[in-house]
C-alpha cells in the first residue's frame, strides 16, 4: 500500500523549482498527512497567522453566498480539527489516506515575487464501509506568502465549486 501512495503522493515539481515544490508539500502532502492523523502540530508552522483569513465558498459559483468563515487561524484551526476527528471516525472500505491523494490535484501556482496563489482541486471519492462513498469534489485558492522561514499560508478561498461554472 506504501507503494500506492507514494505514487499519488508524487511532488510533480522539480526540487530546483523550490518555491513551487515547498508550496506543493505544504499543501498536499503534509497537509493530507496531518488530517489523516487528526495532527494540527504537523501544520501549525505552515501558517501567517498575523494575516490568516479563510473564505468559505459554500460550493457555490455565486460570491454574494460566500462567507468569511474563519476571521483568524484558531476559527480554522477549530474546524480543522473538528472535520479531521470526525474524519477518523468514519469507516471506509479503502485506504482513505490514498483516496485523498487520488482525488488531489495541484499543478497550478502563480509566483508573483514573495505571494503565490496555489489553486488546489478534489475530484474524486472515498469508498466507506457501508458501500456508499464519500465524494469529494471542491477547490481551494490558496493565498501563499515567502517569510524567512519558507513558504506559508495566508489565507484561502475555498470549498469553490470544481469545476467553477
Amino acid at each position: 500500500m506504501a507503494d500506492a501512495v507514494d505514487l499519488y503522493a508524487h511532488n510533480p515539481f522539480s526540487p530546483l523549482d523550490e518555491a513551487r515544490h515547498s508550496i506543493w508539500e505544504m499543501l498536499v502532502a503534509r497537509d493530507i498527512e496531518a488530517f489523516v492523523a487528526a495532527d494540527w502540530a504537523m501544520v501549525a508552522g505552515d501558517f501567517v497567522p498575523d494575516e490568516f483569513m479563510g473564505v468559505d465558498g459554500r460550493k457555490t459559483g455565486q460570491s454574494d453566498h460566500w462567507q468569511l468563515a474563519f476571521p483568524d487561524l484558531a476559527s480554522y484551526r477549530d474546524e480543522w480539527l473538528r472535520q479531521a476527528r470526525a474524519f477518523q471516525g468514519t469507516r471506509f472500505a479503502e485506504d482513505a489516506k490514498l483516496a485523498i491523494f487520488r482525488a488531489t490535484v495541484l499543478r497550478d501556482i502563480d509566483i508573483q515575487g514573495e505571494r503565490a496563489i496555489a489553486r488546489k482541486k478534489f475530484n474524486g471519492a472515498i469508498a466507506l464501509a457501508d458501500g456508499s462513498e464519500d465524494r469529494l469534489l471542491w477547490q481551494t485558492l490558496y493565498y501563499c506568502k515567502r517569510t524567512a522561514q519558507g513558504w506559508k499560508i495566508s489565507g484561502f478561498t475555498g470549498y469553490l465549486p470544481n469545476p467553477m461554472a
